[in-house]
């Protein structure tokens, strides 16, 4: 089995190349797509250039790359939707030109068939079970942390943080880790705090999975996303509600190890079984076995400017404003009404950018 995955070698990292992993242990053949090739260029070429005639396209989103006649070609398609909270509009429109549509957050699979997508997965985020193997690393730190914590999506943890650490030992939290070394802090912390986006604060994000896959305490904010995918506050992790509660919750399960232990020992045996990447590459082949051959993107429907202008709104969404400028330009040729339409959105990204 083959498939054409819209990635670039070089650029296999974290999620991505784990997911190329596990595809790889199933046996399956993953090709990925030359640097050279453009980000709007032919899916046909791509195809020509496959060793074998591939079962699935899938476009992970790790790359900005949307390939022109994918709602024209006789193979199934598919997308992920990883932070499907943010632009969710936006996302559910790119998604149309997908037949299967993975979605990394609960709920928001009824959202996308609600608005007219008969073919929406939810597979939420996932760790790599091998590099959470390890049990010879000392606890040293009480509290871990690895994330995110500048911009202004990020300003709770900033301020939460440096308290954090003059509290309690941690590790060094302000600076970036790979994939591993996030793996090797938990796995020498006794409680790992997970404090949210400010606009998604509920989020079961990859740093809680990665968390109880270490052994670590997870405690996070309430209401979360976690509850909705079968995980139960005081059994898998521990929930707090207001910042100021979080000292208080740290020094208390410190103290209780017998207690701690027991709730870490049930939340790592859950993820291991069931939030790997093996699990989740499982579940997009049985998908794809199962859905994948009846092509079901809505957009294979849509005239073709329509199309065209779901590409503008994707790449023009993704910072690649050269390529919407050029789906603007083809549209223009086409339908007048629908050019006016993608001027406004390219017009919005610009001043978007010029923004930042």
């Amino acid at each position: 089995m083959t498939i054409l995955v819209l990635w670039r070698e070089e650029d296999l990292v974290r999620e991505s190349a784990a997911y190329a992993r596990a595809f790889r242990r199933r046996g399956v053949r993953v090709v990925g797509v030359e640097t050279s090739f453009p980000l709007n260029g032919d899916i046909n070429q791509l195809l020509q250039r496959c060793p074998e005639r591939p079962t699935l396209i899938l476009h992970p989103e790790f790359l900005p790359m949307l390939p022109w006649g994918l709602t024209a070609v006789d193979i199934p398609t598919a997308c992920f939707q990883i932070d499907t909270f943010a632009y969710t509009r936006r996302r559910i429109s790119w998604s149309m030109v997908f037949d299967l549509v993975f979605v990394f957050h609960p709920g928001y699979d009824a959202e996308f068939q609600k608005a007219g997508h008969p073919q929406v997965h939810l597979i939420p985020h996932a760790i790599d079970a091998s590099i959470f193997s390890d049990e010879d690393f000392e606890r040293v730190f009480e509290v871990g942390w690895v994330g995110q914590t500048e911009g202004p999506l990020y300003q709770t943890r900033a301020r939460l943080l440096p308290e954090l650490s003059r509290t309690f030992r941690m590790n060094e939290w302000s600076r970036r880790y790979s994939q591993e070394e996030t793996a090797r802090a938990y796995l020498q912390s006794q409680v790992v705090v997970n404090i949210g986006r400010d606009d998604f604060p509920q989020d079961a994000n990859l740093r809680v999975f990665e968390a109880m896959a270490a052994g670590a305490l997870l405690i996070t904010k309430l209401p979360s996303e976690l509850t909705q995918l079968g995980f139960e506050e005081g059994v898998h992790f521990i929930g707090y509600h207001e910042a100021r509660e979080i000292v208080p919750l740290v020094r208390k399960y410190l103290g209780e190890e017998s207690t701690r232990r027991r709730i870490v020992d049930v939340a790592r045996e859950k993820v291991l079984c069931e939030y790997t990447y093996d699990h989740r590459v499982d579940t997009i082949l049985e998908t794809t076995e199962k859905c994948g051959r009846k092509l079901a993107a809505p957009a294979r429907a849509w005239s073709e400017e329509k199309v065209r202008l779901a590409y503008l709104d994707y790449f023009a969404g993704n910072g690649a404003l050269d390529y919407a400028l050029a789906e603007l330009l083809a549209i223009a040729r086409r339908s007048l009404g629908n050019a006016a339409r993608g001027t406004a959105l390219l017009a919005r990204a610009w001043a978007r950018k010029l923004r930042q």
